[in-house]
């Protein structure tokens, strides 16, 4: 049994041995470091009771102004590749030539303000990694997290009983960021960034840490908080896909002006998408579209399309003339309306409309509709 004890530690403790030698290795240059022993030739003496030989500079070494680190060689210097930020919410981008840890996010939803959006996603990613706030002032543009672990993979943040990516090997890293958020005066897109305020692992402070090293950890915590973004917003096209694919209740009515028009029991951010499926489901090519006014032009060609024609009172009949039309679609809040206009903008009188009403309805409530 002792035996069978020992084999145990020794193993663990050669696991331990192998991950902190691979994990140097990894950011660390590979070869020999003699060169550290090199040391500078002096100039060639030349007698005084000789000639001095005429030297070509050719191929001289200039002289490099040292702007680093003068202990940051052979063993010491890390050779990994640099941080980038990754621009994975849709509509972002990085500024060319930024050294800075920023991303630029365009606004593509008009549900709410850029700003609200953006802060509403970094808060909720600190709430799910357990992080308190220390400051926020959204008016300022600025929000300071509280201790928050860094260079650690996602699936071990704060749970691991070994920290394999800290060159200190019983303490996990940690810092207080800066968050700040800065709109462009359209409001349609915001710059926000990432500053390390604080460091602390073991006896290692922020004034310790090169600054490479601190832009590496800055980078990192603004990509986890851009994946964060980003999955929230695949989370709202998938529940917007549903709806959309999901059959709407419809019945007849009047739009704000009046007019008779349907009336959708959906927002209008779902009526929308799901207007288009259904004009091409009925036959009716959708030429043009201006969504900020709620305008639909169409052209009515019935093409292919004859499932409905059982609905109606004759086997030549058709929905209407092959002609171009118009729809007005207008938001009402928790509904949506649908008025049909001519290629003139007269609005369709409510005979016309009612014949409409049956074949549209069938298709708006048809559950798992093709996208």
């Amino acid at each position: 049994m002792m035996n069978k004890k020992l084999a145990l530690v020794s193993g663990i403790a050669s696991l331990v041995l192998t991950a902190c030698a691979s994990q140097q290795d990894r950011v660390t240059a590979s070869g020999s470091y003699e060169y550290l022993k090199a040391e500078q030739r002096t100039k060639l003496q030349v007698p005084s009771d000789l000639d001095t030989p005429e030297f070509e500079d050719d191929y001289a070494v200039p002289t490099v102004k040292q702007t680093g680190n003068d202990a940051l060689i052979g063993r010491d210097l890390e050779v990994v590749p640099p941080a980038l930020v990754i621009p994975l919410v849709t509509g972002s981008h990085v500024q060319d030539g930024y050294k800075g840890a920023t991303v630029l996010i365009d606004q593509v939803k008009d549900s709410e303000t850029l700003d609200k959006t953006i802060w509403n996603s970094l808060i909720g990613y600190l709430e799910e990694k357990g992080i308190a706030v220390e400051n926020f002032a959204p008016d300022e543009g600025r929000l300071v997290t509280d201790w928050m672990p860094v260079n650690l993979n996602e699936d071990d943040e704060g749970d691991g009983w070994f920290d394999w990516s800290s060159d200190e090997k019983s303490t996990v890293a940690k810092g207080r960021f800066l968050f700040t958020l800065e709109l462009k005066p359209h409001g349609r897109t915001g710059q926000l960034s990432a500053s390390l305020l604080d460091y602390k692992q073991g006896e290692t402070s922020l004034d310790e840490r090169n600054p490479m090293q601190v832009r590496r950890d800055e980078v990192e915590i603004l990509n986890r908080v851009i994946g964060h973004y980003e999955y929230l917003n695949q989370l709202e096209t998938n529940r917007r896909i549903a709806e959309i694919r999901q059959g709407l209740d419809m019945e007849m009515g009047f739009d704000s002006d009046g007019n008779p028009a349907f009336v959708l029991d959906a927002r209008y951010d779902i009526a929308w998408p799901r207007i288009q499926l259904v004009l091409r489901k009925l036959g009716f090519n959708v030429k043009d579209l201006d969504k900020r006014n709620g305008l639909i032009f169409v052209q009515y060609t019935d093409e292919q399309v004859s499932w409905w024609k059982g609905l109606l009172s004759s086997d030549d009949a058709k929905l209407l003339d092959y002609d171009e039309y118009r729809l007005k679609v207008k938001d009402l809040g928790a509904k949506t309306s649908i008025t049909f206009m001519d290629n003139e903008s007269t609005p369709f009188d409510a005979k016309m409309l009612t014949d409409l009403f049956e074949p549209f309805e069938q298709v708006m409530t048809e559950d798992g509709l093709d996208i």
